[in-house]
């Protein structure tokens, strides 16, 4: 069966080219945000991968801006002397005045010339910046609040640079600064406040405010119009924060941000609707494996069932080539991210093959960071365990080996009862009775610091999944994955390739780049209409889940109703044979072009032009694009359809499972069948409006326990 990708976005008919002219060689691009050369949240995803796409657009006019830190100058920054004469007069300057100004280029691909602000260098100016934050802007940041300090202090160098390098230019300069986030949009304000020449675009990923309420487990969707912003800040102590972000996103020429569930929330929570929603992109070409992809995933499974073979000691009673390995990962955030619902569809998933007889065993990984102190001794113990048995299988087969090779040698068939003699029975004996253990495998391969009040454990013990061996689920908390970890080495890409399905039903998620990533390493994932990537899916795929996309409906359903529909998506996949979930993967990995910057750029060049047309009217135009078309392309249902489960759609009389088999599928005239069928979708630019009384409020879960029949299902088949 071939493997490879053979579809490409730059091929598919419907897919516009935008290929507006704009004249780029006088302008400068100045990027900023707190996370340029600081791996601090999703945001330095973002600028890393999207670098080389702008430095090929923009060429030696593209600046990013950011903190100086040591520790990640030292390994990701090569300092080197500013390439333009009036970049070099304008950090002269600054330098000259009491600041710390560094250039260099970031060691990424793309190497982008970046320039380093040191914030605690200029920490003296603090109380007068802060003076004149409050009378030019009536904003107040307290004293206690240090990534308000920090902020502050981020913002004035910003506009500082950005002013000064005004100053420098021997003509009228047309400089574009994009800010990301509310801790680089105070330099927006001041750039503003001060009339410099300076075409700004602010893009936030997360409302402050919407993160917040969304922790505190309120009806947020829902009630949107009805929150008294103000107030709801304050009572959360960040105030001060919500107004820098506010401002940053009412003063800008242009307004974006990264889906448009967030466009809608940002509608009513910082009063300005976006100008133009920008997605979050990946490169590609870094997962890209083409025909490996389908053997990558073989190997790493096969080490991550050496781990399970491991920790499972001495309760190993299922079948390793029958176990689906389903994950969910991200911030430790309980409810934002979907680990409450994902526990307890797995505890109903769990009744559900018990009362089925299902031979299917499932594992789940809890993959989110927590405090711990240390590594679980029952769990060092296991992978001891499991390497003493693979040296003493190795040892028998030596001298198995051996004296077979003798007999040979001489001629002769050897005797069976003689190969195998009292001492090796004797060591295989003291190896089987070393794999014996009175507990039960652990939860957790980590002590928590927290153990008692730990939300994962806690709704482990209510919901009972114990890794017993009645069940059919496992779970398994892992704090974090590293190569060079004793108990599963293997870095977060490698465990992705080797897991069955990303379990990713969050609450709140802007964008998520998690279920993006296992798309394009051909992983099928669960995603929210709640979530910027499941929705952004929805609006270019005809039928997601047939090419590996389940979006779980948390906009419209309550919590328990949401739980049933992901109980019923894990139950169908775990129907699935093998030969189903690799057409499966096939076509998950063939949605990566979607994903790719190549093709999610041209909406940050078209907030750029609309950015530059706004600020210097003279020298720009920007007519924006019909409403009524589109700027994508919509994948329809697949050609060839397998049935899931295989025994679900037989007509009668019953087909054999030989004939089963033999069913062809050629995935090159699939595919074929796929470009030949691209249409554009039916879209409307403005964002929905969600509805405000079909969703009731959040009501708290079902606990498993006190279900006396199973959970109503959808129809069978996956497929259909």
């Amino acid at each position: 069966m071939p493997l490879a990708r053979s579809i490409s976005v730059t091929s598919l008919s419907g897919l516009d080219e935008w290929d507006e002219e704009f004249e780029l060689e006088d302008a400068v691009l100045f990027e900023i945000a707190w996370e340029v050369a600081n791996k601090v949240g999703g945001i330095y995803t973002v600028i890393q991968t999207k670098a080389r796409l702008t430095c090929e657009e923009w060429g030696e006019n593209y600046f990013l801006v950011g903190p100086y830190t040591e520790s990640n100058v030292r390994t990701q920054v090569e300092l080197i002397e500013p390439t333009s004469a009036v970049l070099r007069r304008t950090i002269d300057k600054m330098n000259s005045s009491g600041c710390k100004v560094y250039f260099g280029r970031w060691l990424i691909e793309g190497s982008p010339y970046v320039i380093l602000l040191d914030v605690g260098f200029t920490a003296w100016s603090l109380d007068r910046w802060k003076s004149e934050l409050w009378e030019n802007c009536a904003i107040g940041v307290p004293w206690f609040d240090r990534e308000a300090n920090d902020a502050v202090l981020f913002g004035f160098l910003t506009a500082w640079l950005l002013g000064e390098y005004a100053a420098q230019c021997d003509e009228a300069p047309r400089i574009l600064a994009h800010f990301h986030e509310w801790l680089a949009g105070l330099g927006l304000v001041l750039c503003r406040q001060r009339h410099l020449p300076v075409a700004t675009i602010f893009t936030t990923h997360a409302t402050l405010l919407g993160r917040y309420l969304c922790a505190g487990n309120v009806d947020f969707y829902n009630n949107l119009a009805e929150f008294n912003v103000d107030k709801e800040a304050g009572d959360r102590q960040i105030y001060h924060r919500y107004c820098v972000e506010r401002a940053a996103a009412r003063c800008a020429h242009v307004f974006t941000t990264v889906s448009k569930i967030t466009a809608i929330e940002a509608e009513h929570l910082l009063k300005r609707k976006p100008d133009i929603v920008t997605p979050n992109g990946l490169n590609v070409k870094k997962f890209s494996a083409m025909h490996e992809f389908q053997n990558l995933h073989a190997t790493s499974k096969a080490r991550i069932q050496e781990f399970i073979r491991g920790h499972f000691y001495g309760h190993l009673d299922f079948n390793l080539d029958k176990t689906v390995f389903l994950f969910i990962a991200g911030r430790y955030e309980f409810s934002n991210k979907g680990a409450d619902i994902f526990l307890e569809a797995l505890a109903r998933l769990n009744y559900l093959l018990r009362v089925n007889h299902s031979e299917v065993t499932v594992i789940a990984f809890f993959i989110m960071p927590a405090r711990t102190n240390n590594f679980n001794v029952e769990t060092l113990k296991g992978q001891a365990v499991r390497k003493q048995l693979w040296d003493t299988a190795h040892t028998v087969k030596e001298r198995f080996g051996k004296k077979l090779y003798e007999s040979l040698l001489v001629g002769q068939l050897p005797e069976v009862s003689k190969l195998l003699d009292k001492e090796d029975f004797t060591m295989m004996k003291r190896a089987i009775f070393a794999t014996q253990r009175q507990g039960l495998p652990p939860v957790c391969t980590h002590n928590m610091l927290e153990d008692s009040t730990d939300p994962i454990l806690s709704c482990i013990r209510r919901i009972g999944l114990f890794n017993s061996a009645q069940d059919r689920v496992k779970v398994h908390t892992h704090s974090f994955l590293s190569s060079t970890s004793p108990l599963l080495p293997m870095d977060y890409e490698e465990f992705v390739r080797g897991c069955h399905l990303g379990v990713f039903p969050s609450y709140y998620e802007p964008w998520g780049y998690t279920p993006a990533e296992c798309t394009v390493m051909g992983i099928p994932s669960v995603s929210t209409n709640l979530s910027g990537f499941g929705c952004f899916m929805e609006e270019h795929i005809a039928d997601p889940s047939a090419y590996g996309i389940y979006i779980l409906d948390r906009r419209y359903r309550g919590v328990d109703e949401s739980c049933n529909q992901l109980t019923t998506f894990l139950f169908q996949f775990c129907q699935q044979s093998r030969r189903q979930r690799i057409i499966q993967r096939n076509r998950t990995e063939r949605l990566s072009d979607l994903l790719d910057w190549r093709y999610l750029g041209r909406y940050y060049v078209a907030a750029r032009h609309m950015a530059l047309a706004k600020a210097f009217p003279d020298q720009y135009m920007y007519e924006p694009h019909d409403p009524t078309s589109t700027s994508g392309f919509r994948y329809p249902r697949p050609a060839s359809v397998p049935p899931s489960p295989a025994h679900s759609l037989h007509s009668s009389p019953h087909h054999s499972e030989g004939e089963d088999e033999e069913e062809r599928y050629d995935e090159e005239l699939e595919a074929e069948k796929d470009r030949m069928n691209i249409r554009q979708p039916y879209r409307n630019k403005s964002p929905p409006i969600i509805s405000t009384h079909v969703r009731q409020n959040k009501p708290s879960l079902v606990c498993v326990s006190s279900m006396v029949t199973p959970p109503q299902t959808l129809p069978w088949s996956v497929w259909c």
